[in-house]
């Protein structure tokens, strides 16, 4: 072979590496944005009182979603979903705070191990991974934790959590929200206590959306902006009373924005039904990524999502309360199948009695026997076997039609596709008898509150496998009373005030 040949061919080898690795070059930057325990109570949402100018550019800047929902009402279960693209309880990752966490099944790999075997820079921004499998830890995730660590030219996918929006909430001295200036939903009751706590909620998200700026404002600052995928979601609904942990729309539904300049044209505004582990397969695409194994989401860009009639999420254990629940949802019906009827919504948990203001104030109410009818009805001792909502008349969910003979065709329909899915999507198994815990603990409590006793009872008690007890109410009257005057000056405080957050329950 002679020398100009040689010489020809090495041009030509040279050529083609550099040709890939322009290509590999060109690929997006991925930024997902994650704020924690939040619904779409944004401006550009629509919610009155709350001003969030910088998400409100971001949706301007891309597409909004109208109708974007989790997986699951609660962080861990949620995330596990958005960090594989698969429904929680298919993995095995639908108990909220798992201690005996199991390798990902099926050949499922976790979403950012797919990147970085394709080339990509993994960074997790922030602390909290929060998934119910093995490998769970950031460093076993992800590679770093800033996109400033890659590779010059290295295309990078990175995460970050603001967590500001999870309890508790602090007063917003920049721009303070009037309580009279802010909006509630039927199933809360119109008090000043009520008001003040939803305002001081809608003030940490205007301190999250400044957070939110800064970091936009970086990736435009080092000229990563064009060639960045970014997606702004909250890992499941609002943390309020019947919102995080139960799978009503306050408790599912969430904000979800995508921005990619040149790729998404700016303004738009889908009514399409779509879920968050639609971007696990959106990005993966945007990277010529093939996954091992079909996900359970479909691409953002692709005809699947515009035909789309059913989403589909579930609630099991939170904490050591056991429940379970099951949900279908179209633009029109929601229907939800309580797999543990005998309980009721309101069981004993600790962190929502130790970070729910309005709990207290609510079951004091409802104590006295001042609710409405619809606020009253999420206070019962049990609950029915379903539950079935028309949206279109009752977007709020309060008024179950599920024993009206009008309705039963569309029982029969979303139940069967329920049980479909149930079946032969994320082969659901359901409650057991130690989940169940009948007959394992005392017919009543036997002290003052639920939380007292669970405190007094844990060596003779596998709370892990029976869960706490549901007897109920948890408190007395005067109890909750006495919570909720311990509460009041922490809600009430000024935008400028330091109060020390109460301890309404034991903390362990």
């Amino acid at each position: 072979m002679t020398r100009s040949l040689i010489h020809c061919l090495l041009l030509l080898f040279a050529s083609c590496v550099a040709s890939t690795a322009v290509a590999a070059d060109e690929r997006p930057n991925i930024l997902w944005i994650t704020i924690e325990d939040w619904g779409p109570d944004l401006s550009c949402y629509g919610t009155k009182g709350i001003h969030t100018p910088h998400v409100d550019k971001l949706a301007s800047e891309g597409i909004r979603y109208e109708w974007a929902f989790t997986t699951a009402p609660v962080c861990s279960a949620s995330r596990s979903a958005m960090m594989t693209g698969f429904h929680q309880n298919y993995i095995g990752a639908n108990q909220h705070r798992t201690y005996d966490k199991q390798p990902l099944p099926y050949g499922i790999k976790p979403i950012p191990h797919l990147f970085a075997e394709a080339g990509y820079f993994t960074a997790l921004m922030s602390s909290k991974t929060d998934c119910n499998f093995l490998p769970t830890n950031r460093n076993e995730l992800f590679q770093g934790q800033d996109w400033k660590e890659r590779k010059p030219g290295q295309p990078f996918f990175a995460r970050i959590t603001f967590p500001g929006t999870h309890r508790a909430w602090n007063r917003d001295p920049e721009r303070p929200i009037s309580a009279d200036a802010v909006e509630i939903p039927p199933y809360y009751p119109d008090t000043e206590f009520v008001r003040r706590d939803w305002a001081n909620g809608l003030e940490q998200m205007q301190i999250v959306d400044r957070q939110v700026g800064a970091l936009l404002a970086r990736l435009e600052k080092e000229g990563l902006a064009d060639n960045t995928l970014v997606f702004f979601i909250a890992d499941h609904g609002r943390c309020h009373i019947r919102g995080k942990q139960f799978l009503y729309d306050g408790g599912i539904r969430i904000p979800m924005i995508m921005r990619w300049p040149g790729k998404v044209t700016p303004g738009q505004v889908s009514s399409d039904l779509v879920m968050s582990l639609d971007i696990c397969a959106t990005i993966l695409e945007a990277a010529g990524i093939t996954p091992p194994v079909p996900l359970h989401g479909k691409s953002l860009f692709s005809d699947d999502i515009k035909t789309r009639k059913y989403l589909f999420s579930a609630r099991d254990k939170m904490d050591e309360t056991h429940d379970a629940m099951r949900a279908i949802r179209s633009h029109d019906f929601k229907l939800i199948l309580n797999l543990m009827p005998e309980r009721p919504w309101c069981q004993y948990n600790r962190y929502k009695e130790g970070s729910y203001p309005v709990l207290a104030e609510m079951n004091v109410l409802n104590l006295q026997g001042k609710l409405t009818p619809e606020q009253a009805a999420f206070f019962a001792p049990t609950k029915p076997p379903v539950e079935l909502f028309d949206l279109r008349s009752d977007p709020h969910e309060v008024h179950n039609v599920a024993d009206d003979p009008k309705y039963a065709d569309i029982r029969a329909e979303l139940l069967a596709e329920l049980e479909n899915w149930r079946t032969n999507v994320i082969k659901d198994q359901g409650v057991s008898d130690d989940f169940r815990a009948e007959g394992i603990f005392p017919k009543t409590c036997p002290t003052d509150t639920v939380d007292e006793w669970a405190e007094k009872n844990p060596d003779k008690i596998d709370f892990n496998r029976y869960g706490w007890p549901a007897w109920y109410p948890t408190r007395s009257l005067a109890g909750w009373q006495e919570a909720r005057e311990q509460w009041e000056p922490y809600v009430f405080r000024e935008p400028n005030q330091k109060v020390p957050r109460p301890k309404i329950s034991f903390t362990k």
